[in-house]
């Protein structure tokens, strides 16, 4: 099936092919992408000419922490829609689901529920912003496509370098933003210490709970330090950290002290549903600013993210997790010292990432192991969410076909001819 031609087909009448940037064949491979799946299973996906794939990439994009249409999951949701899932009373599965989440969030009194992890964030910022007099946010990281955080370009085109997309246009982002939030390199204590000193009218500040390490210890005690000091609100964006690596989020590994904690992805295992969780005297205000959409009280998330935090606990997934990232990142570095190949990989155990230290080269390379892998019937890049799905077998056999893999590499290092034929992946949006 020549999938290229079905997709140029679906950007004819879908903006961008689909809804999602992370999904669209240019951001791995610029041809051969399989684009679309049939069923999936476990770690294993099927093609619509039913070709079987090994999943060793992004999961979904980080929401199947378990795997696949996981039965326990699934069974629990079949049930509840034939029950209904949207009517004019409300399920008593939110009420549930926030009593579950606060259990793990002893910090926190009140949660409010969304679907997706940008309106959730928006959501926060808002809450955050009708308790604080200061309106200025300090960011670091991703925290999604809302005005609030794409204004960050409006006063300069590369304040999102390092966050989100290389020269993000802000089209159709109000100019009144510009100057509203301001971006700030993840671990860096002496720079966050320098913006709040030098800008009187910045209230709030938020940042990723992990990414590719964790908030270091000189980080987390200048953002709690800060937090007393100049009355700031601390959010925690762990839409993408979240349950990964315990039960909750990466700020209590690592003793961050938040006023609000946003989640995703993970929380419902493919289905729908993000959480803000806050302190009451935070959360509270939200009475008061309209927040509301029909949507957030469907019962299907809820329902979903309750079978998932309970599979969870029961099966001590996140220490499973942990354990089989650290043998890939493990694996990587073995093999690419076998294969003469240089890679840094990172710290955080849950979102396995290795990069080449090949400057002009590294994205050629990048696409180079999406293609080769895919030859050998593996959805793979240079990171991945690793799941509960992924078991030592397949990790076994995942670690040996890129053996063969960065062997191909290292020879095609010393063929320029062959990497100049190599079209990049593109990032453009």
């Amino acid at each position: 099936m020549n999938y290229h031609n079905l997709w140029k087909k679906a950007e004819k009448i879908i903006p961008g092919g689909n809804g999602l940037l992370s999904k669209r064949p240019k951001r791995f491979l610029s041809s051969g992408w399989p684009t679309y799946f049939k069923k999936a299973k476990g770690i294993y996906l099927w093609t619509l000419d039913n070709k079987k794939l090994v999943d060793f990439s992004i999961m979904g994009i980080g929401t199947a922490i378990l795997g696949y249409a996981n039965s326990t999951i699934d069974k629990k949701v079949k049930l509840a829609i034939d029950k209904g899932i949207n009517t004019t009373l409300n399920c008593i599965e939110e009420y549930q689901l926030a009593k579950e989440i606060l259990k793990y969030n002893k910090f926190a009194q009140q949660v409010k529920f969304a679907k997706g992890g940008g309106e959730a964030m928006a959501m926060a910022i808002r809450i955050a912003r009708s308790n604080s007099k200061k309106y200025k946010v300090v960011f670091s990281g991703y925290h999604g496509w809302h005005d609030w955080y794409i204004s960050a370009n409006l006063s300069d085109i590369q304040n999102l370098n390092n966050h989100l997309l290389k020269d993000l246009k802000p089209l159709g982002v109000p100019s009144n933003l510009k100057n509203s939030i301001m971006p700030l390199k993840f671990n860096d204590h002496e720079q966050l210490i320098k913006i709040f000193k030098e800008n009187k009218d910045a209230g709030i500040l938020v940042i990723e709970g992990a990414r590719n390490d964790y908030p270091s210890k000189e980080f987390v005690k200048a953002i709690n330090k800060l937090k007393l000091k100049k009355k700031i609100i601390v959010i925690i964006d762990e839409i993408t950290s979240g349950w990964r690596e315990c039960l909750g989020g990466v700020y209590k590994k690592v003793n961050l002290n938040p006023d609000i904690v946003v989640y995703g992805k993970a929380l419902g295992n493919g289905y729908p549903i993000s959480a803000v969780v806050g302190k009451r005297k935070i959360m509270e205000i939200s009475n008061q600013t309209f927040i509301s959409s029909t949507a957030w009280t469907e019962r299907i998330g809820f329902v979903a993210a309750l079978a998932t935090i309970r599979f969870m606990k029961k099966n001590n997934v996140s220490s499973k997790i942990m354990k089989k990232g650290k043998k890939v990142i493990d694996g990587w570095k073995k093999l690419a010292f076998k294969n003469q190949l240089e890679i840094t990989t990172n710290k955080f155990y849950s979102m396995p990432t290795f990069s080449f230290n090949y400057e002009k080269n590294n994205d050629k390379l990048n696409t180079l192991f999406t293609k080769y892998m895919l030859e050998k019937g593996y959805i793979a890049t240079n990171y991945m969410f690793i799941t509960f799905a992924h078991n030592e077998n397949e990790i076994k056999k995942y670690l040996k076909v890129c053996n063969v893999v960065f062997k191909k590499i290292k020879q095609d290092l010393s063929n320029k001819v062959k990497l100049k034929k190599i079209t990049s992946r593109k990032m453009t949006y």
